[in-house]
């Protein structure tokens, strides 16, 4: 893990946060569902299936432009759910309140969950609160867990993605995490940048009305599209070949990380789906993706191959090819 002791960058959704979880989580728990490290895990109940997801969330500043850290909890495990194919259905929420948060930030992020959670159609029925001292957080941490239900018997997951199947992208990238650093430093932008934040269910349900064959689909979140795109050519033994010029990035997003440093595939997204599909299923995929009022930037981005598996390529708008790497190291710290 190259550290004796946790750092930041154990968090970051890169190599070091995989390795963590690898070495200490997976090993010790040893479970064959959790080994599978897919977004949520899909269990057998009284006959029935159903997919389950846990997330927490850390964001500072808990307020950023066009969210909150409420409307991202909901999201994200929402999401988290969507990615096994299941329909999410219910949620469990735990706080953890700094003593001195203002009861109004605390009612505008109840309200922002409520709001959430009528918009993706899930019910929040069970929760827990704690109260720490002051100093010893950071206004509110929150915990979710989602649950739904998985209707057939096709599983989806990380390591189902098979040469010749195409990559798709619901929309543009980087959108959260320039919006969390701008307000978290201070940034202004002649542009409006706001985060993406928004419950792709419906969105994963048509896709896979649209093309029921589809293997995977996967939120890039922490890490960005780089470490999903890595984590799934791993899991299922493939390489994966990007097309620069088919990614999404706003004008406005792309020219803050030319000016942060950082690299866009990198930058966190809390409102975008990566689905993999059969090449002879793509077409309808992708206008599935495009119907949804949060797949309007939707595209094909890559291909899967057979070469090199574990790779992940990126064909440059210069002609030449890259690899895309995971995230090493700490990039944006708390963006969600």
């Amino acid at each position: 893990m190259l550290s004796d002791k946790i750092v930041l960058a154990h968090g970051s959704g890169g190599t070091l946060m995989r390795t963590l979880i690898e070495e200490l989580f997976v090993e010790q728990f040893a479970d064959p569902e959790l080994k599978r490290m897919d977004d949520a895990a899909t269990l057998a109940v009284a006959g029935s299936r159903i997919a389950m997801s846990t997330d927490t969330y850390v964001v500072s500043p808990i307020f950023f432009p066009g969210g909150d850290i409420g409307r991202l909890a909901v999201c994200g495990t929402v999401n988290d759910v969507a990615t096994s194919g299941a329909v999410p259905l219910y949620l469990s929420v735990g706080f953890i309140l700094e003593e001195g948060l203002p009861i109004a930030d605390l009612k505008r992020v109840l309200v922002s969950m409520s709001e959430a959670a009528a918009e993706a159609g899930v019910r929040i029925v069970t929760g827990d609160t704690k109260v720490v001292e002051h100093g010893h957080g950071d206004g509110v941490y929150i915990n979710t867990t989602g649950v739904g239900v998985l209707a057939g018997d096709t599983e989806r997951g990380a390591a189902n993605c098979k040469p010749g199947d195409r990559v798709l992208l619901s929309g543009t990238l980087g959108d959260h995490g320039i919006a969390v650093v701008s307000q978290r430093e201070g940034l202004a932008f002649s542009t409006d940048i706001r985060t993406d934040a928004a419950p792709l269910n419906h969105l994963v349900a048509n896709v896979i009305e649209a093309a029921p064959a589809a293997r995977c689909f996967r939120d890039p979140t922490r890490g960005g599209l780089a470490s999903a795109l890595n984590e799934l050519a791993v899991a299922s033994g493939v390489s994966i070949v990007v097309e620069e010029s088919a990614v999404p990035v706003r004008a406005q997003v792309q020219g803050a990380c030319e000016m942060l440093g950082y690299d866009v595939y990198q930058v966190a997204n809390e409102g975008k789906m990566i689905a993999v599909v059969p090449a002879e299923q793509t077409e309808a995929a992708l206008e599935a993706m495009k119907r949804s009022p949060y797949g309007e930037d939707a595209a094909i981005i890559g291909v899967v191959e057979e070469a090199s598996p574990g790779k992940v390529y990126v064909n440059t708008r210069f002609g030449s090819t890259r690899i895309m790497d995971m995230l090493v190291g700490e990039q944006l710290p708390r963006i969600c």
